[in-house]
């Protein structure tokens, strides 16, 4: 049954690679998910899953070494991996905003918490600069769009290419003649690049160029509509000014110093219309930090990071993420560097924030428990692919993948009686990934088919599907680890009291 809520984000088939000295390390596999408005969306996986990866790659913050070998992630009706940078400044923070790891690392030591708040109002605080983009925005994103496509499909093929030549140089114990055949193979590759990158830069930038003529008649008019914007409120503010002084000469007493209030109010709310001043950026700042729950902000507006625990430095920078409110929020696992009480607040105050601006939010965490209190579906990760999803009580009360149980079975709990079964072994060298289901090795449940095949998604229900072949038709029956099994017991017997 597909799902009516609206949908804000979406992956589709995303592949991430990364040149390394050692070779290609294959850190996301053909991962899809969706998001809905107002919905949480909890990914969960050990270290060196490709969780942080894939919501870097949303907010287009990866590493120069990465290679995007397939996929697209579509927002608004854009595949983000083919906008220009200057589409993705507009959407990065202001569209998607992004909490990370560790506070102290994301704040500036020597710059007042204030200044690193207002910052990124004031860096856009002129208001007909604003205008004037927005005006010309539709047909410069269009003709820079197409610039970045080209580059992209370019690159790209550049990077399979690099690929293939470190791959096929690498390779050991050749005879004579397969090195002699691997050699003309690489430069039949590089002859097909060419071919391939004369054609693309023949195709746009014929599109290009019809595009810039357009962008350049927008231009003009955008000037046009801004100057006279500018020209209407000045002369608005002037006549009022004007009527005001002419009445404060012959006023006195009262009536003269309500005067000047409003001579002094005219005069904020007339800068106010053409930039965001300091004093609307502070008071926007102060606003905020209320609402993140930073007691006395006007005296911590002017202090240090270092004069802030972690709990509080963590509120700071869930406020500078929200000055620009953002409708998607990437949550990169926020309370990792917290203690226990403050992450319980910190995951309150998220939960608070995202009900009252009703934000669409993703999760990253290695922590199911985190998950317990925040998530309304939940993707489980594992060597760089999703390999479970449903519900959060589909995977918290009816877990079918190995890799999930393990999970589960690896969190402290108070009224479980089964000793806590730590997960053997260590995630695979993904510049080596593994035949078959990537977690079979350190799986007891695997079966010889792990070895062999990579597991398809099994359907459990129409929001809830695993990939392993414990789900197989052919498949013997396996039960859970009674560890799960009994916590899902305690769980069901403590709602029903």
């Amino acid at each position: 049954m597909a799902d009516q809520r609206e949908k804000v984000l979406s992956v589709n088939n995303l592949v991430i690679n990364f040149k390394t000295d050692n070779g290609i390390l294959k850190a996301v596999r053909d991962v899809s998910f969706d998001l809905y408005q107002g919905e949480t969306l909890c990914i969960v996986g050990e270290s060196g899953s490709g969780k942080s990866v894939t919501s870097k790659t949303i907010m287009g913050i990866l590493a120069n070494n990465a290679i995007i070998a397939d996929g697209n992630i579509i927002y608004r009706g854009e595949n983000l991996l083919e906008v220009s940078e200057d589409e993705f400044y507009k959407i990065r923070g202001h569209k998607i905003g992004m909490i990370f790891q560790d506070p102290l690392s994301s704040l500036n030591p020597i710059v007042k918490i204030g200044k690193q708040i207002t910052e990124a109002m004031l860096l856009n605080a002129d208001k007909l600069k604003l205008m004037y983009n927005d005006l010309i925005s539709d047909d410069l994103i269009r003709y820079k769009n197409t610039l970045a496509k080209m580059n992209i499909a370019i690159t790209t093929e550049q990077k399979k290419l690099d690929a293939f030549i470190a791959e096929t140089k690498a390779k050991e114990g050749l005879t004579p003649e397969q090195k002699a055949a691997n050699k003309a193979l690489i430069q039949q590759k590089k002859a097909e690049f060419k071919a391939f990158e004369k054609k693309v830069r023949d195709e746009y930038m014929g599109k290009a160029k019809e595009l810039k003529v357009v962008l350049t008649e927008t231009e003009k008019k955008a000037k046009k509509q801004v100057a006279e914007y500018k020209a209407q409120v000045t002369d608005e503010y002037k006549q009022r000014q004007k009527e005001l002084k002419q009445r404060l000469a012959s006023a006195s007493g009262e009536e003269k110093a309500a005067l000047k209030q409003e001579l002094a109010q005219l005069k904020v709310e007339f800068e106010n219309k053409l930039s965001i001043t300091k004093a609307e950026a502070k008071r926007r700042a102060l606003e905020i930090m209320r609402e993140v729950g930073i007691p006395e902000p006007e005296r911590r507006f002017e202090q240090y990071p270092f004069e802030f625990s972690g709990g509080m430095r963590q509120r700071i920078v869930i406020a500078i993420a929200l000055t620009a409110s953002p409708e998607i929020l990437i949550c990169d696992e926020p309370t990792t560097a917290l203690d226990v009480t403050i992450q319980a607040q910190i995951l309150e105050l998220i939960n608070k924030i995202k009900a009252e601006r009703n934000l669409s939010c993703i999760f990253i965490t290695h922590d199911l428990g985190v998950v317990a209190n925040m998530a309304d579906r939940v993707a489980v990760m594992y060597a760089g692919k999703i390999v479970e999803y449903g519900t959060a009580d589909e995977i918290f009360y009816d877990p079918r993948h190995p890799y999930t149980w393990a999970l589960l079975s690896s969190i402290p709990d108070v009224d479980s009686k089964e000793k806590l079964e730590a997960i053997p072994g260590t995630p695979p060298n993904m510049i080596y990934p593994p035949q078959g289901d990537a977690f079979a090795i350190r799986s007891k449940y695997a079966m010889n088919i792990d070895f062999r095949e990579e597991p398809p998604f099994f359907k459990v229900s129409d929001t809830h599907y695993a990939a392993t072949w414990l789900l197989d038709e052919k498949a013997p029956k396996v039960e859970m680890p009674r560890i799960v099994s009994e916590r899902i017991r305690n769980s069901l017997a403590g709602g029903a009291q």
